[in-house]
């Protein structure tokens, strides 16, 4: 694996789906070996996992790293909290944005990108039912579109 080649772990498709995402920062994580070794073999999830400002720091909730099978007194709780290392104008920029538009943070991915484990994170606005729906419409057109022209083309 070259340096900069990116090995998803895991994505979080519902956060595209309830978000409009805005801006997109590419953030390391704190973890411990075991939850390393865990991630190596695709064990994460992102579902109902959440970012909050805390004290200066950007710390994940909820993100689920499965204990390592092989890795007993070392494995850690698999729901901890986990601190995500930014720059400090990064964290001042993401939580200013959060306290002064309404914006929330959200977990977009996790991936391996060399050898280091990165979280990509997301400054986000709530969507409404309506534009889940336009957004919907939206896809189911596009697939219909899509199926008429594969007719067309080969009958």
């Amino acid at each position: 694996m070259g340096k900069d080649s990116i090995k998803l772990i895991a994505s979080n498709k519902k956060a595209r789906h309830d978000y409009f995402i805005e801006q997109t920062y590419e953030a390391g994580i704190s973890l411990v070996g075991t939850e390393v070794k865990s991630l190596r073999m695709g064990k994460c999830s992102l579902k109902e996992s959440f970012i909050r400002e805390d004290h200066g720091e950007l710390i994940i909730y909820g993100m689920n790293i499965s204990p390592y099978e092989k890795g007993n007194i070392f494995n850690k709780d698999p729901l901890r909290p986990r601190k995500l290392l930014l720059h400090r104008y990064e964290i001042n920029k993401i939580a200013g944005g959060v306290s002064a538009k309404g914006y929330t943070i959200v977990p977009l991915r996790v991936y391996f990108k060399g050898s280091l484990v990165k979280v990509e994170i997301g400054l986000a606005k709530g969507k409404k039912l309506y534009d889940k729906r336009a957004d919907m419409a939206k896809r189911d057109m596009k697939r219909e579109a899509e199926r008429d022209f594969k007719v067309k083309v080969s009958g």
